[in-house]
């Protein structure tokens, strides 16, 4: 059995080698990683770093400031496209790719299906994103087969909301710009009715801090009914079908699985009804939901996604660990809260949306993040995913351009993370510290992927018979056949000794006999002795900042 290991890629950013940043720059100031910057052997590094699955962020052609008309390729209005380069969540063509990525724009389909090639062939399964809730304020496929109907193509602009229509209209209201900031130079943009904004904003006056660049599809809910949030399934939405033929159409292209963006704003009676329709046809296909509710995990669950972000849980502990204001004991209850769905929830600690653990806005240093690291890789079966860069402690500290200074790498503007040229592109510039972290980071992605206790193992919590590890320090085992591992992880600023107390439940719940053992530290080169009883302690030294990983054997 496979630990799902995701690498998460934004191909605009991750091959971009020339160290030409400007802020606000054009694609010809600033150039733009392609999908041939994946070559086999960047692709067979990502494999031997331990993943399974790379998931390539802002493949689907989307709003965007570059001029592609050359090409057939319509403009988008600068006003509603956020940074240079353009939102990845802000779709104008589900049936077609990003310009962007592309060496040879009229070819850029092949380009894609050749990258998705590559992967296979190095091993990998590919993740590319699906967009259900919004797409661009001037959506339009060039791309799409014959005989497809466009979204919105058919709508009745005189309906604030219809099941026959994608997308929801302001009453004859023209779209309202004015709390935006726009250049004084250029037209506004018009819309005329204004559709409702993507982030459930319903009437034609946007902010700043709403999805303005998006408007909202339409699943059969209507949101400003008497009641509220009505729901009108029956005939079937237009925009079901519409959506789902998406689906179809990139799974047929050969992707394994769908990371699909704010899920849990789509109604769990779509995500049946399509997922159980792909499936059908493409069995193996998996489907990764954004969903921030714990609340609603088990019905989306139910509804056929695979595997859930487990943001609200997990990452918001670790990172409340991490940085001191959450005891590690409380990784106890994160954990507990989706122990009957555990398998189905990925772990992280950084993404896209995320702020980066090296900025200062997280940890303000890289390393204070692996004893998070070797718990969200280890503590459970379940997947786990990191986001390219955060292996040599990429910062995300820089003012891109519409991504400001926020700890955060754009996915804006086109721009080097210089990081990632170094990891991937120009290795002997790596820096001292980059190099430490980075194989500290492969040594417990080693461990994720190989160990059989990790990969398919059980778990047992040891918290509950070590009060004295609660503020910094967290305890666990895991078990598969006759391995044993014993994981300690320490949150704290210095190095600590301790006695790690193991129960006799433990024994009994992972059938683990009674005897004399040697431990190898898979971590380092470390090796302990010592006698493993129920209700006695095993002694060990855990590093500032680190762990142990102690593979005992009996």
């Amino acid at each position: 059995m496979s630990k799902p290991l995701i690498y998460q890629v934004l191909p605009r950013l991750f091959g971009k080698k020339a160290v030409n940043n400007l802020p606000h720059g054009s694609i010809e100031q600033n150039g733009c990683g392609k999908f041939n910057d994946f070559d086999d052997q960047v692709l067979q590094r990502i494999h031997d770093m331990g993943f399974s699955h790379v998931w390539f962020t802002g493949v689907i052609r989307h709003a965007t400031q570059t001029d592609y008309s050359s090409y057939g390729i319509p403009s988008q209005h600068p006003d509603v496209v956020k940074g240079r380069a353009g939102s990845p969540y802000a779709i104008v063509d589900y049936y077609d790719v990003d310009p962007d990525l592309a060496v040879d724009i009229d070819h850029r389909m092949e380009e894609w299906m050749a990258l998705i090639e590559r992967s296979h062939r190095a091993g990998l399964k590919v993740i590319m994103d699906f967009v259900p809730n919004h797409v661009a304020r001037q959506y339009l496929s060039i791309a799409k087969p014959e005989g497809v109907r466009d979204l919105g193509q058919d709508d009745n602009t005189d309906y604030h909301f219809s099941t026959a229509n994608n997308f929801y209209y302001c009453w004859g209201q023209p779209l309202d710009l004015s709390l935006i900031p726009t250049d004084p130079a250029i037209n506004r943009y018009v819309e005329q009715p204004a559709k409702a904004t993507g982030n459930d904003h319903f009437d034609n006056r946007p902010s700043r801090n709403d999805w303005y660049e998006t408007v909202k599809l339409n699943y059969g809910i209507d949101y400003c009914d008497a009641g509220g949030r009505s729901e009108h399934f029956s005939p079937i939405p237009d925009t079901w079908s519409k959506m789902t033929d998406i689906l179809l159409f990139w799974a047929q292209k050969g992707v394994d699985a769908f990371r699909c963006d704010m899920a849990e704003m789509v109604p769990t009676a779509f995500w049946h009804w399509a997922i159980d329709k792909v499936k059908f046809i493409h069995p193996d296909i998996q489907f990764i939901g954004e969903v921030y509710d714990p609340a609603q995990y088990r019905a989306y669950l139910a509804a056929g996604f695979d595997l859930l972000y487990d943001k609200v849980g997990m990452y918001d502990c670790l990172r409340g660990v991490v940085c001191g204001y959450l005891p590690a004991a409380d990784i106890t209850k994160a954990w507990q809260a989706t122990d009957d769905i555990r398998s189905h929830m990925l772990y992280f600690l950084e993404n896209h949306d995320e702020q980066r653990i090296a900025s200062d806005f997280f940890a303000a240093d890289a390393r204070k993040g692996l004893p998070a690291l070797v718990v969200a890789a280890l503590l459970n079966n379940c997947p786990f995913m990191l986001y390219a860069g955060q292996e040599v402690g990429e910062k995300g500290m820089e003012t891109e351009g519409f991504s400001g200074h926020d700890g955060r790498t754009t996915i804006f503007d086109y721009w080097t993370v210089e990081s990632i040229r170094r990891a991937f592109f120009d290795r002997r510039r790596l820096r001292k510290e980059e190099r430490q972290l980075e194989k500290a980071y492969l040594q417990v992605l080693k461990v994720a992927a190989h160990e059989n206790a990790v990969r398919e193992g059980l778990s047992f919590d040891l918290m509950y018979v070590n009060p004295q590890l609660s503020q910094h320090q967290y305890a666990f085992l895991r078990k598969a056949g006759t391995d044993v591992l014993l994981v300690v992880a320490n949150f704290a600023d210095e190095e600590v000794a301790h006695n790690v107390n193991i129960p006799s439940h433990a024994f009994e719940f992972l059938a683990i006999p009674e005897r004399l053992f040697k431990g190898s530290d898979l971590l380092s080169d470390d090796v302990i002795n010592g006698h493993l009883k129920a209700d006695g302690a095993v002694a060990m030294t855990v590093p500032a900042h680190g762990a142990r990983v102690w593979k005992l054997s009996l």
